[in-house]
């Protein structure tokens, strides 16, 4: 088997670690690199939390670089409120014992996507400013680069104003430049990662499964649970989880190409990701697919599979 040569950027919360969990559980994927980001936390908390997650699982081998502390232009918002204040819901891991990477995450995600010659595949699922920062150092990075399977956005609503996803929100302006740069996007927004949930038995059924690692899972989600609940339904989106399964399987989901700006300069509508899903104008630019359903099923049970297996 060819294995699609991966590079995860994360601002490590809870959903976030089970992403990490499930890629390392895909045969799939090759991890060639991990990066963190401010986000859902602190860039210190999101550094930490990657390393210590991937070394729960027994990848000490996969390097965690650190990246952006803050946002391009503006201060950092985080998500404290749904997942803790050290990212993983106040769920105590061991400390990774893995050798401390120092090189900035964008310098390294340019020479790993220089290494792979234009067949890396980007999953970035925090706060886009690492990939901003990459093309703003290195723009010939975008002829190295395959495709951006993001987190981020929604073409309807938003769950931190009424039109902005929380990702996007957070730095609109490293958004903006990824969307202008031209590298492919493959856009997976609340559109479709609400309808990627784990039920209440499929949560039952993982945190019984006495792993560190579903225990784990069932240690840290209590505050995104209840978060959920009022938002949306009983139960866990696992929002980041959407583009690291649809690199592996992409037939379980459906998307739809469009053009995608970021809105920067509104007040209401801050960090809105405008498409053209439905609209009669068309952007001339329209080099990007936002992602709008999914084979629930399918997507729990490998999930549940991924935690059974450790």
């Amino acid at each position: 088997m060819n294995r699609i040569p991966v590079w995860i950027d994360t601002d490590t919360g809870v959903d976030d670690a089970t992403a990490l969990l499930v890629a390392t559980k895909l045969e799939e994927l090759e991890i060639v690199g991990v990066s963190a980001v401010a986000g859902n936390t602190s860039l210190e908390n999101a550094f930490r939390n990657a390393r210590d997650v991937l070394s729960l699982v027994g990848r000490k081998d996969i390097r965690v670089y650190p990246g952006a502390e803050k946002p391009l232009l503006i201060d950092l918002f985080t998500a404290e409120n749904v997942h803790g204040s050290n990212g993983l819901g106040g769920a105590e891991i061991p400390l990774s014992d893995a050798p401390v990477e120092t090189e900035k995450a964008w310098d390294a995600l340019y020479e790993k996507a220089k290494e792979y010659k234009g067949e890396l595949v980007v999953c970035p699922v925090g706060p886009l400013t690492n990939i901003a920062n990459a093309i703003i150092k290195h723009p010939d990075i975008v002829d190295y680069i395959k495709v951006l399977n993001i987190m981020g956005g929604a073409a309807i609503g938003g769950n931190v104003t009424p039109c902005a996803e929380f990702n996007i929100y957070t730095d609109p302006q490293a958004a903006e430049t990824v969307m202008r740069s031209g590298i492919p996007v493959n856009m997976f927004g609340l559109d479709v990662t609400i309808k990627a949930y784990l039920d209440d038995d499929d949560i039952a059924e993982i945190s019984s499964y006495g792993n560190p690692v579903s225990d784990l899972f069932r240690d840290s989600n209590h505050l995104l649970y209840q978060a959920q609940e009022r938002l949306y339904r009983s139960g866990l989106c696992e929002h980041d989880s959407c583009p690291i399964l649809y690199t592996a399987h992409p037939e379980w989901f459906e998307g739809y190409e469009c053009g995608i700006y970021v809105e920067t300069q509104g007040t209401i509508t801050f960090g809105k990701t405008v498409t053209d899903l439905w609209t009669d104008y068309k952007f001339d630019d329209r080099h990007c697919r936002f992602f709008l359903d999914l084979d629930r099923d399918r997507f729990a049970e490998r999930i549940k599979e991924a935690y059974r297996s450790f």
